[in-house]
């Protein structure tokens, strides 16, 4: 278990390097620093100096190891068009996004599992049909389209939900939380739906393929021979069967909902990172969208070392390969 971890945590840091390099990268060689900082009365010595001031005149090793060092300080630097700490831009930001990031994930787990289940279990009924039929429209129809449809039905026609926004939140220390008000959460009906249309499909589709491959084993029909309930050989043989390869999915999922939140963020101006990222383009705000790519990258590492040792926990295969080095 030990060296399995310590694996891992060394890939994840081999990958925060890179991330960290192309962040680098993008910080310094994206336009000029100082041309963005200051205006055009601003004179050549006065630039010089603050070039000088920061550090921009040193080689690039070590500017690159500075920036890594004032990242592992959770020292973001500030940003170019207001002046703020990019830390308490983030801090203030990522409630919003990982509250939309979470309830989306839910969604897609509490409906697509049991519809993946249903699909296959009657695998030729029209109902499981018309589910399949269904479900091609979240892999189809782009992200935006859904939540522009959502706003006009639900937000301009019916007048049910807010169009945009975030609602009433409450501060719980450093927290924001919408899903403590009724405001805050007809607020995010619509943007997790939207967010999570496409991943509901994605574990619908795998929960029903597991599924299938599971169900004509050899261990299921030694249950039927037994003369076990279809429910328990359909549920808790069958649909525990296909859990090992969710796990390993449903992170990646939760990952591919963070970065790519920026879309829905934009359609119902979501105050979360994802706006805060498009801001940052708009304005070529180089010191935010830097920060914006290593700590997303961090959510992603992280939520895969998590899968990871959960996957080695549930099952015995990857131990014993770990076992034999």
């Amino acid at each position: 278990m030990i060296r399995f971890v310590g694996v891992r945590l060394f890939h994840a840091a081999f990958v925060m390097l890179a991330v960290s390099l192309i962040a680098f990268s993008l910080f310094r060689f994206v336009g000029d620093p100082i041309a963005q900082m200051v205006g055009t009365e601003t004179s050549i010595e006065d630039q010089e100096r603050l070039r000088e001031q920061l550090g921009l005149n040193d080689s690039l090793p070590e500017q690159f190891g500075r920036f890594v060092g004032d990242l592992v300080r959770g020292d973001f630097g500030f940003s170019f068009r207001t002046r703020e700490p990019i830390g308490e831009m983030i801090v203030a930001r990522l409630p919003a996004t990982l509250e939309l990031s979470l309830v989306s994930l839910l969604l897609s787990l509490v409906i697509g599992i049991p519809a993946g289940a249903y699909t296959a279990i009657r695998n030729k009924s029209p109902g499981a049909t018309a589910v399949l039929l269904v479900s091609l429209v979240g892999v189809s129809v782009p992200t935006f389209v859904i939540g522009i449809a959502l706003i006009y039905v639900f937000g301009v026609e019916l007048g049910w939900l807010p169009t945009f926004g975030r609602g009433e939140t409450v501060a719980i220390g450093w927290w924001t939380t919408g899903l403590a008000t009724l405001s805050g959460l007809k607020a995010i009906i619509m943007p997790a739906a939207t967010l999570a249309v496409y991943q509901l499909t994605l574990t619908m589709r795998l929960v029903r393929s597991e599924m299938l491959e599971v169900m004509r084993s050899d261990h299921i029909r030694f249950a039927e021979a037994r003369g076990l309930s279809h429910g328990t050989i359909h549920y808790r043989h069958g649909l525990r069967g296909t859990l090992v390869p969710v796990v390993t999915i449903v992170g990646l999922q939760f990952g591919g909902i963070i970065a790519f939140s920026i879309v829905t963020e934009s359609v119902f101006q979501w105050p979360g990172m994802g706006l805060l990222f498009l801001e940052s383009i708009r304005f070529v705000d180089i010191p935010v969208m830097s920060v914006y790519l290593v700590i997303v990258a961090a959510l992603f590492v992280l939520i895969n070392l998590i899968v990871d040792i959960t996957y080695f926990l549930i099952d015995p295969r990857i131990r014993v390969r770990a076992r034999e080095g």
